[in-house]
Parts: C-alpha cells; sequence; structure tokens
C-alpha cells in the first residue's frame, strides 16, 4: 500500500504534460526573481551580487530537475555568469553593470539611495531573463552541455522589456 501512495504521489509532484511543466517553471522563475530582488536589497557591496548569483544558480537546477536535465554545479555557475553578463547590459544600459551598482552601496547617502533602488529591479530582471532563457533551451531539449549564450542573445532583447515589468511588478 505504501508503494502505492509513493507511485501517486510522484504523479501528482511530477508535471504530467508539457504545458504543467512549463507552468511550473515559470512559477519558479516568479518566484527566485523575487528573491533575487530581496537580495539585491543587501546593504553590503559585493555580499548582494554574490547571494543574487547563489539565488540564481539554485534556480537553474531547480529548472533543470523539472525538465530532467543533469545538473553540473560548476558548468552552471559559468553559464549563469555569462548569461549575466549579457543581458545586465541589454536590460539595464552599459552604466548600471550589477558590480557597479554593488559598489555604489559604499558610498554614502547618495550611492546608497541609488543602489538601493536600482539593484533589487535589476537583479530581479535579470533572473527573470535567465530563467526565461533556460525554460526556453530546456524546453526544446538542450541541456547544460549544449547551451550557447550568444544563441540567446535576439531572444533576450526581445523579453528585455518583459523582465522589466516583471521586475517593477515584483
Amino acid at each position: 500500500m505504501d508503494a502505492k501512495r509513493e507511485a501517486e504521489s510522484e504523479t501528482i509532484t511530477a508535471p504530467a504534460t508539457d504545458a504543467e511543466r512549463d507552468e511550473l517553471a515559470e512559477r519558479l522563475v516568479r518566484r527566485f526573481s523575487k528573491w533575487s530582488a530581496a537580495a539585491g536589497i543587501i546593504p553590503l557591496p559585493i555580499v548582494d551580487v554574490v547571494a543574487v548569483g547563489g539565488i540564481q544558480l539554485q534556480m537553474l537546477r531547480r529548472l533543470a530537475e523539472i525538465y530532467d536535465v543533469p545538473f553540473s554545479e560548476n558548468r552552471g555557475k559559468s553559464l549563469v555568469a555569462s548569461l549575466a553578463g549579457s543581458i545586465v547590459p541589454v536590460g539595464a544600459g552599459a552604466a548600471a553593470a550589477t558590480g557597479l551598482l554593488s559598489a555604489l552601496k559604499a558610498v554614502p547617502p547618495l550611492g546608497m539611495t541609488l543602489a538601493a533602488v536600482t539593484m533589487p529591479a535589476i537583479s530581479g530582471a535579470a533572473t527573470y531573463a535567465i530563467g526565461k532563457v533556460f525554460i526556453q533551451h530546456f524546453a526544446s531539449g538542450g541541456t547544460l552541455l549544449d547551451f550557447n549564450p550568444g544563441d540567446y542573445r535576439e531572444f533576450i532583447k526581445k523579453h528585455a522589456s518583459g523582465a522589466s515589468t516583471t521586475a517593477s511588478d515584483l
């Protein structure tokens, strides 16, 4: 009887269709985007960037689980970093690089105020865009091994306004 209950619970928790899997992934990305926006508020320079990176890596790990894609932490870190580097200039302008905003938190009070307003929005939007890219990639049968950030530049540009809209909704 216990084995039967375990099998039933697995089918309930595991998405049965591609549409259910995509919906689960979308909810996950929205949740992690909110966590990234919250991490952007951390008042310590560099700590906020590390926290956002960790959140993005955890999101990637969970998306890989949803799509049954093998996950490698080292490969995941590399891909998130390279993709984040291509998202920030697209979505927020080259002058608003995340590291610069984080460093501004060390300059009271103007730098802290500017960073406190912009860093959460950029962090949330970048996480949202990264999540959308990986949903697209994994849903089309891709893995971490065949992911090429350059292949998604147009996708990122197309969805950059959606990411900033979503970030303002956070």
